[in-house]
């Protein structure tokens, strides 16, 4: 079979004559090389989570790196300044204020010491970090955000609306919620299984989802419509990414035979995928990132050790490979830092930060273009979103779309934004979304919830009879010091 194949080739080269050369692509990323940070430039000694949830754990933003650690009772996470790396003590404060585990965490892309968090306790909160990091414990959340009946699994913040937060739980429902007012003001209720994966679009005004019910969704998010719906039967999706502003997406997923593999959707027509490929045949699930501004993709499986890296084009073939970064440790997750985070004078157009359970070791990696000019290189860094908001919650909540405000890396970004987070004073009350009461007759999640809420009821139950009969005695005391009171000779 092998000698047949070359015969072919050879073939194909006379047949070309002199005009045969192999099919090399002039791409400025061909030669893209991953180079993870010794380990003094780490972060080590981190018990992070052992929890199986399909999340990263991990958020990273040009301050601040966040990690979901592993804790008796109740969810916690580490939130750890960039610059202290090496080893972390046992002791090191956590934000721990969450009843149940912690299954997402999302830093806010505007205010960058504020972060989300989403947790089995059915409670989203966000949470504001003091300058420099923790210095103890932090259990008081700025807002606590609750109208999800089941466990909330994702936390997705708007791209260019400040204070525009999204929540999917595990009562199938995503939740926008208008940090502004702290309230829910939508509720997107199209699906019909677990919500695995949300991806916005460049602008913020489409959300893609892929659920477990085995389709692909293109929503319209404030209107909750439905716009495309991909039934994936030959290929069962897992994760999706926006390809930035080519109308295009990317899912990760499983074939019919078992094999990890991606396909290509045009975000107008989700009847047929534009490519399907299959990666390899290994079992753990595959995260995809998108860079818009080089137009690379990465893939970065779940339990291996390798990130491969493809460009994107416009015409067919679409996917070109370009190479792989190999590392012999499995990942749990990955944070990804946001491009006005990365060093530019080392040709950084990626970074990633690898949780490596095993070793309790967070180590970046950082993806690198070689060059030879110590000069800024334009054509690798185009203009770029930055840390201010195009648009505020209402403008948006009333159908305004805006592109992300786009900033220059050249002289090395740290424009600190000048927005504050200011948490809104609310009073307890119903939450109340398209007519219904989010937080009326929440169900239990476990039986041992169930068993908790019964014997909390029987209790309340013995609680109400007791004070019941100490008021019928009370009432026929005074009764009783009427009657005296008018029988006495004082009165007659």
């Amino acid at each position: 079979m092998r000698d047949l194949h070359k015969s072919e080739v050879l073939g194909s080269k006379r047949g070309l004559g002199m005009s045969w050369r192999p099919q090399y692509r002039s791409s400025k990323f061909r030669n893209v090389y991953g180079k993870a940070a010794s380990r003094e430039h780490c972060f080590d000694g981190i018990p992070i989570t052992k929890n199986v949830h399909d999340n990263h754990f991990c958020a990273v933003n040009a301050r601040f790196l966040a990690i979901v650690t592993e804790s008796a009772g109740g969810g916690s996470f580490l939130v750890i300044p960039l610059e202290q790396t090496g080893r972390i003590e046992p002791n090191y404060p956590k934000v721990c204020g969450h009843q149940g585990n912690v299954l997402d965490i999302k830093w806010n892309p505007f205010i960058e010491n504020i972060i989300a968090s989403c947790s089995e306790d059915t409670s989203v909160r966000i949470w504001e970090i003091p300058e420099g990091g923790l210095k103890r414990n932090m259990t008081e959340a700025v807002l606590e955000l609750y109208g999800h009946s089941r466990r909330v699994g994702l936390v997705e913040w708007h791209p260019t609306t400040n204070n525009i937060l999204l929540s999917a739980g595990y009562d199938y429902k995503v939740l926008i919620w208008n940090l502004d007012i702290g309230e829910p003001v939508k509720m997107i209720d199209c699906h019909t299984d677990v919500i695995l994966c949300m991806s916005f679009n460049t602008d913020g005004s489409l959300l893609a989802t892929t659920c477990k019910d085995k389709k692909l969704r293109v929503v319209e998010p404030r209107s909750g419509r439905v716009l495309q719906e991909a039934s994936c039967k030959n290929h069962r999706v897992n994760r999706v990414v926006f390809l930035g502003s080519t109308k295009r997406l990317l899912t990760t997923g499983v074939s019919r035979w078992n094999t990890r593999q991606i396909a290509l959707w045009d975000q107008e027509d989700l009847s047929m995928p534009l490519i399907e490929e299959e990666i390899d045949g290994l079992s753990g699930l595959l995260f995809p990132f998108y860079d818009a501004d080089t137009h690379m993709l990465y893939l970065a499986g779940k339990g291996d050790g390798n990130i491969r890296y493809y460009e994107i084009g416009s015409e067919k073939p679409y996917l070109s490979y370009l190479m792989e970064f190999r590392s012999p440790a499995p990942q749990k997750g990955l944070g990804v830092m946001p491009k006005h985070g990365l060093d530019v004078s080392a040709c950084e157009v990626f970074r990633f930060y690898k949780l490596i359970t095993l070793k309790g070791l967070i180590e970046p990696i950082s993806m690198i273009v070689p060059r030879r000019s110590e000069t800024y290189q334009e054509d690798i860094y185009p203009m770029t979103p930055g840390t201010e908001p195009a648009l505020t919650p209402d403008e948006w909540l009333s159908g305004v779309n805006r592109d992300p405000i786009l900033v220059s890396l050249k002289e090395g970004y740290k424009r600190n934004s000048k927005i504050v987070f200011k948490a809104p004073v609310r009073e307890k009350k119903s939450v109340v979304v398209n007519g219904i009461d989010l937080l009326e007759n929440v169900p239990p999640r476990t039986e041992n919830e169930l068993l908790r809420m019964f014997f909390r009821q029987q209790d309340e139950i013995r609680r109400l009879k007791d004070e019941l009969s100490q008021k019928d005695i009370r009432i026929r005391q005074l009764q009783l010091e009427l009657k005296n009171f008018r029988n006495s000779p004082k009165n007659n």
